[in-house]
């Protein structure tokens, strides 16, 4: 469609000619003012972008090791699929020895980093997204460095884009005085982000115990992620992986029983006061990887676990800080499939959800098992798979990170490892999908999302 536009000087020069030729028109030559106008014009709102994020090869197909590159369009012309995005082209570097860890605003209108090991790593930067590869630097830089490492885990918290929380974990074994094995010591850390006036809000260490008999079994915390603030807003919750030494030995042990999925909580926003619960319906870990795994929603909070002997699972943890263990949905059973593995996830308002998965029919691709995607119904416990998106066995999705919720529309990135792609729209409420924005991809590099 052609779009016509008159600048100022060509507009003035029509209402002049208008007034000339009115003026002459009358006969008794006064000119009568025309009666102001007291509506009020529609209100005009800003386009919501949409922030495409390639992650680039570094020595392997599909790594993402060679920096992450970003690309801003309106939510228009992401779903316009004669729009071309070229991100690795044309994108903003996005400061990170690897692939950066991004978080968005929730209007879409800044973009959050804190860069991934090397001589940046642990250094927040944000941006005012402009479109195109125009991200402007907003605020000053903080390093979390000192707190959390250089190779930092960390999510923005869901409190109006006031927060972030990064967090690590440290482990040494322990022994008697004859040199048997007791425990392997767990330390945490978790420190709080000012987003807006980058500055630290909080940091504490913990020790985090399992019980006896799991620590003496060698059973310990290895990694956590994933902070999620609950709906009071008084509690943090962190998601956790569990691992094993044999105790005997005091060496790793690979073969071990699954148990129960667990997760720390923290006062907050003291981040005092550490204890861990368990779950027993789903087992695994709920640490999740790149992308955020638990969301709260209807005053609960809902988590992804992964590495479920049965497959993984959405596990529900209620507003006492427990879980609810009459609360089952297990995505083995409701898409019919064995293996399931949660890689991302995301839901709207409505409770619907689009989430990206692997299993143990995925074929085998140039960096790692197929993916696939599905609509979720938190409520109703149901998955389907979203036959509307292409799939081929080099559409890779454990390094994906980002959805974007518009409503309850999600948009998500689709294209295979080297291979162009598109943009997709899902509308939660219908299961309809739209064809977006092609994404053109480069040798070796794939898509890691939308912000």
């Amino acid at each position: 469609m052609k779009r016509t536009f008159l600048n100022l000087k060509t507009f003035a020069a029509i209402i002049f000619t208008a007034g000339l030729m009115t003026a002459c028109s009358n006969e008794d030559d006064t000119v009568v003012a025309p009666e102001p106008d007291t509506e009020e014009p529609d209100a005009v709102e800003d386009p919501r972008w949409i922030t495409v994020a390639g992650a680039k090869m570094g020595e392997e197909p599909g790594d993402g090791n060679g920096g992450t590159l970003i690309y801003s369009v309106t939510s228009e012309d992401a779903k316009n699929p004669n729009v071309s995005i070229e991100p690795f082209e044309n994108g903003f570097i996005a400061p990170s020895n690897r692939t950066a860890r991004l978080q968005s605003s929730e209007d879409g209108n800044t973009i959050f980093n804190i860069s991934y090991a090397g001589d940046t790593g642990g250094n927040y930067t944000k941006y005012t997204v402009e479109g195109g590869q125009t991200f402007t630097p907003a605020g000053t830089e903080v390093s979390i460095a000192p707190y959390v490492g250089t190779a930092p885990r960390w999510i923005k918290l869901f409190d109006g884009d006031q927060t972030g929380a990064a967090v690590y974990v440290n482990n040494e074994n322990e022994f008697d005085e004859n040199d048997a094995y007791t425990r392997t010591e767990a330390t945490i850390g978790v420190v709080t982000l000012d987003l807006v006036n980058s500055s630290i809000k909080e940091f504490q260490e913990h020790s985090v115990a399992l019980s006896a008999e799991e620590e003496a079994q060698g059973y310990y915390i290895s990694r956590i992620d994933m902070p999620t603030l609950n709906a009071a807003g008084d509690k943090l919750y962190i998601g956790a992986r569990l691992s094993k030494v044999d105790p005997a030995t005091a060496e790793s042990d690979s073969g071990f029983e699954i148990l129960g999925s667990k997760t720390i909580i923290l006062d907050y926003p003291s981040l005092l006061n550490p204890s861990v619960i368990t779950s027993t319906v789903g087992h695994g870990n709920t640490n999740g990887y790149r992308s955020i795994n638990s969301f709260e929603y209807n005053g609960s909070v809902y988590q992804a676990n992964q590495n479920d002997p049965e497959g993984s699972h959405i596990l529900k943890i209620d507003a006492d800080n427990e879980y609810d263990d009459t609360y089952d949905f297990n995505l083995d059973d409701a898409l019919g499939i064995e293996g399931a593995y949660i890689l991302a996830w995301r839901p709207a308002a409505n409770g619907k959800a689009v989430l990206a998965y692997r299993h143990d029919g995925s074929a085998e691709g140039v960096a790692g098992l197929q993916g696939f995607f599905a609509l979720v119904d938190l409520n109703a416990k149901t998955a389907v798979k979203i036959n509307d998106i292409p799939y081929d066995p080099d559409f890779y999705l454990f390094q994906y990170q980002g959805f974007v919720v518009e409503g309850t529309e999600i948009y998500l990135t689709q294209g295979a490892v080297g291979q162009n792609g598109n943009i997709y729209v899902v509308e939660t409420e219908t299961g309809a999908v739209t064809k977006g924005a092609e994404l053109v991809n480069v040798a070796g590099s794939h898509f890691i999302g939308v912000f």
